[in-house]
């Protein structure tokens, strides 16, 4: 029977649990819970994230909170090649499109999810078989002022197109640090949305992300000599 985790009652709780996990490799960590690691991720996407959840304590799932709601902490696993790296971008959250008209950043599930972080790095080179890869050292982060304000930008620009009804103009290079990319199993999916003239359509489903290159400096100033 697999092993439940009690919630951390504090952050720093959360932090040193993090902690104990850096240098565990999936197996390991698998092996604590009683699960068996699949041999890849092909039929198996977000395993991985689950599995780091689940050892830390987290039960939120998809709910649209931080996975630590009465932390306000949420939890991302972060891909990483070789060089420590993130291999690709963070999926911050889901756009609920219908409600893009009425949106503000202060009150915004985004902002939610990103106001405090721990970072939980995980090898995922190709050349290492999946239960082999291990854990790198967490980092509890939360945006500076300039990091906040870069990704409100980024993200006010494109709930305004959604909220207009173009978010057929919207491209994965818009965005300094979170961009938008489709958030389905198949380019058949839809999700209700409002078109051009306001009235009810079926739109694409997207979601929010962070950029490889804002991640990739998160990680250079917390690892940074002397730090």
């Amino acid at each position: 029977m697999p092993v439940a985790i009690p919630r951390p009652r504090t952050e720093q709780e959360l932090l040193q649990r993090a902690r104990t996990l850096a240098g565990a490799t999936l197996a390991d960590i698998a092996a604590s819970l009683q699960r068996v690691p699949p041999s890849d991720l092909r039929h198996a996407k977000g395993w991985v994230g689950e599995l780091i959840e689940t050892a830390l304590g987290a039960t939120a799932g998809s709910k649209p909170e931080p996975d630590f709601a009465e932390l306000g902490v949420e939890v991302k696993t972060l891909p990483v090649d070789g060089r420590g790296m993130p291999k690709e971008s963070t999926h911050v959250c889901a756009i609920s499109m219908r409600e893009a008209a009425g949106a503000r950043w202060e009150t915004s599930l985004a902002r939610a999810k990103l106001a405090r972080v721990l970072w939980v790095p995980v090898e995922a080179s190709s050349t290492i078989a999946l239960p082999m890869r291990r854990v790198g050292q967490a980092i509890l982060w939360s945006p500076s002022a300039r990091e906040e304000a870069l990704i409100r930008r980024d993200w006010e620009e494109h709930m305004e197109l959604i909220a207009l009804g173009r978010s057929d103009e919207i491209s994965g290079e818009m965005g300094v640090a979170l961009q938008v990319r489709p958030k389905a199993a198949s380019g058949s999916a839809r999700t209700p949305g409002n078109d051009v003239g306001g009235a009810r359509t079926a739109t694409l489903p997207l979601g929010f992300y962070l950029r490889t290159g804002f991640t990739a400096t998160i990680l250079g100033y917390a690892y940074a000599p002397g730090d």
